[in-house]
């Protein structure tokens, strides 16, 4: 069970990870990864060190829209491009990068694979998309990226929705 507990920064301003206590605290009751959304716009310095302190623990999450970061639980969207924050954390560490085009996020009109694409070409850390997979052919297409460092993808709605059979995602992953 722990292999799948994952702690999050919600980004609103309250609750998220703002202190490396925090982050230890997550990892050590059985977390196998701590996520940091807003801080890695606005603590850069603490992501870093956690990065350093916490190696192949810390997963960078950004949220943009039309490639922009968007923080504090999407509710503001920033002058700083997704790929520009993920190049800050290049050489730090970090496990992984979730991507999600907040646009798409629960909409199941597909993810935007231009957005993913780019982000997985400019960076060495895998990126994880999310946002708008509506269905098998959606997971195809992110398999087929050229050249990428896609760790996965992170399906919601189109699983509850029934869109997605869950072992059929699972047996296309594993066989790419």
């Amino acid at each position: 069970m722990s292999d799948h507990f994952f702690a999050k920064d919600s980004g609103t301003g309250g609750g998220g990870i703002r202190e490396t206590d925090a982050a230890g605290k997550y990892l050590d009751t059985g977390a196998v990864r701590v996520v940091l959304g807003t801080a890695a716009v606005n603590y850069t310095g603490l992501v870093h060190f956690l990065a350093e302190t916490f190696p192949g623990k810390i997963v960078l999450s950004i949220d943009a829209s039309e490639g922009m970061v968007a923080i504090r639980g999407w509710k503001e969207v920033t002058n700083i491009s997704a790929v520009d924050v993920a190049k800050r954390f290049e050489d730090s560490g970090m496990s992984a990068i979730v991507y999600t085009d907040i646009k798409r996020d629960g909409t199941l009109m597909g993810p935007n694979i231009e957005g993913i694409e780019r982000l997985s070409k400019s960076v060495k850390i895998p990126v994880i998309a999310s946002g708008g997979v509506s269905g098998i052919e959606d997971i195809e297409a992110l398999l087929n990226i050229t050249n990428p460092d896609l760790e996965g993808v992170i399906v919601g709605k189109a699983i509850y929705s029934g869109a997605v059979d869950l072992r059929e995602a699972i047996a296309l992953a594993k066989g790419n």
